[in-house]
């Protein structure tokens, strides 16, 4: 059998990964395999800007014919066959997915959270409404040339290693040049724009976009993280900064923020410009921070919009789906 694996041009995959026959990782779409912990199966196509990250604890393990739509997020997750997920939905570490289920566009569900077979999935968290109809698996079938068969899984293995120098594309906007510590590392694909600084120690992902024009200053401290497809940017007038040791991502929006040292925005997260985070916050995955809304330290924020559902009573730790640097 020939191989058939296919793998666009800004597509990237760190670390070693599994992918079966037929397998598409679309357009800005990222995987990141810690210690070969992602596997997908045959015919299974991940769409554009979507993340992937599988870590040896909890990995990633996708079946055969799933379809993940435009900007999904999947964190140590195990989904099965033939499932059909709409776009923005996120998955959260230890969750785990049987054939056959649909998800409404924007879902989220839980870390341990479990879905049967032949359901269909909507919310934020994600709930059961109701189990397949007729209807819906004449879809699932329509939607994959009314060919549902399962072949035997058809592995082929690829791999790749981020080198330890500066890969990202840096610009000039209006004289100003972005300021990148030596012991920073800017990851394949992540671009930079203008009157940004950018601390020691600090880790930009894949696909991240920083744009400090003319709207203001972006800083980021030291031994920072903002991970795979995040965006950076602000309106006029104002200044996003970043404290030390924070960990931001994958595919948050971060937008003209103060966030404290030390704190965690969660994977699909939004924050919106004039809004201030103190130290040791934790934003729950998918959450909204509205404008000019402001929250204490150590607050766990939660909703859309987020408010205070309780308080961290230590500092918290980096999270396990985050980058390791050797």
């Amino acid at each position: 059998m020939m191989t058939s694996v296919r793998i666009d041009d800004s597509a990237k995959v760190m670390g070693q990964v599994r992918l079966g026959q037929d397998a598409y990782l679309a357009q800005g779409s990222i995987l990141r395999s810690m210690d070969d912990s992602v596997t997908i199966g045959n015919a299974t196509w991940v769409l554009e800007n979507s993340v992937l990250i599988g870590t040896p604890e909890k990995p990633v393990t996708i079946g055969s014919k799933t379809i993940f739509g435009h900007k999904c997020i999947a964190l140590g997750t195990t989904i099965g066959d033939l499932c059909e997920i709409g776009n923005g939905v996120i998955f959260l570490p230890g969750s785990r997915v049987g054939d056959m289920s649909i998800f409404g566009e924007g879902t989220i569900i839980p870390e341990g959270h479990v879905i049967p077979a032949g359901s269909v999935v909507v919310g934020r968290p994600g709930r059961v409404i109701r189990s397949l109809t007729r209807e819906d698996r004449q879809m699932i079938k329509r939607m994959r040339g009314h060919d549902i068969s399962l072949e035997p899984f058809v592995e082929h293995v690829i791999a790749s290693v981020q080198k330890g120098d500066i890969m990202g594309e840096l610009y000039e906007f209006d004289g100003k040049y972005p300021t990148v510590s030596e012991s920073a590392l800017i990851y394949d694909s992540a671009e930079i724009t203008g009157d940004v600084i950018i601390g020691k120690d600090t880790v930009i992902a894949s696909g991240v976009k920083i744009i400090g024009n003319s709207h203001g200053p972006v800083r980021i401290g030291d031994n920072v993280q903002i991970l795979e497809n995040s965006v950076l940017h602000l309106l006029p007038d104002n200044q996003l900064v970043i404290g030390d040791h924070v960990t931001i991502g994958p595919g948050c929006i971060i937008h003209g923020t103060d966030i404290g040292s030390g704190s965690v925005i969660e994977a699909g997260s939004i924050l919106c410009d004039y809004s201030q985070l103190g130290a040791n916050t934790l934003v729950k995955a998918g959450s909204l921070v509205k404008q000019r809304s402001i929250f204490p330290a150590n607050q766990i924020l939660e909703g859309f919009p987020a408010v205070s559902v309780g308080e961290n009573k230590e500092a918290l730790q980096r999270p396990a789906w985050a980058i390791r640097r050797s």
